[in-house]
């Protein structure tokens, strides 16, 4: 039996603010900061130890594993990042308030973008002056943010798996829809209604062929629940 661990990064500042973040690097909040050092806790209290860490470029993926692994005293095993693990490029919507966007878009337009798996929010004409390429998009749908990082799933994390590897991975919302469609093979419709609650562990117990035996969340069920709630709520309006 083999295990890994996906972990959502903890609370950013634009988490924090509702902004959409994609590929901007900001850094946690203190909540979020908090959050990180509380996965660590749980992670350790549950018997969890790891070989190898896997995370993105971004500050509050690295942050967030960081603060974990100091929580589980597992500061020297190998860290690995990849911009392949970044969060999904939210386009020309990065920088703007989530529910600004559904006042001047529609609710309909903005949970669209934000939730469709073919479609893709508006794009940036370029970022920083440099124009788009394989590494560094203008704009990405959730299919196009899986197939960035299924090459890396296939050919870095799963092998470490299957030498036996115990294997962390901290990314961010879409980046770890995109491995559990993966791993539970789910229809692009049930990717869409797919939320990963911020700094949950979330275990996946794996067979010999490396297929799914059994997947759960650590921690108290009604906090778990909670915490997808809200990230099924960020785009509604606020009610005057």
């Amino acid at each position: 039996m083999h295990k890994v661990v996906l972990l959502r990064h903890g609370e950013s500042i634009w988490n924090r603010d509702n902004i959409f973040t994609g590929w901007v690097d900001v850094g946690l909040s203190k909540r979020g900061e908090e959050q990180s050092k509380e996965a660590g806790r749980l992670l350790r209290e549950e018997g969890f130890v790891f070989d190898m860490a896997f995370t993105s470029v971004l500050s509050r993926a690295s942050q967030t594993l960081k603060l974990t692994l100091a929580e589980m005293g597992l500061q020297d095993i190998i860290q690995e990042q990849s911009w392949r693990l970044n969060e999904r490029h939210y386009g020309a919507l990065q920088g703007i308030n989530k529910r600004e966007a559904v006042a001047r878009f529609g609710e309909g337009q903005v949970k669209i973008w934000r939730r469709s798996y073919y479609v893709r929010p508006p794009a940036m004409e370029t970022e920083n002056g440099v124009a788009a390429s394989v590494e560094r998009p203008l704009t990405e749908s959730l299919e196009d943010t899986v197939k960035r990082i299924l090459p890396y799933w296939r050919d870095t994390i799963l092998p470490a798996l299957k030498a036996g590897k115990k294997v962390l991975v901290v990314a961010h919302g879409s980046t770890l829809r995109a491995i559990v469609k993966e791993l539970n093979q789910l229809s692009a419709q049930q990717v869409e209604a797919l939320d990963i609650p911020k700094a949950i562990p979330l275990v996946y117990e794996l067979d010999n062929n490396l297929k799914p035996a059994k997947h759960y969340y650590l921690g108290d069920h009604q906090k778990i629940e909670q915490a997808i709630k809200a990230v099924a709520e960020e785009i509604k309006p606020l009610i005057a």
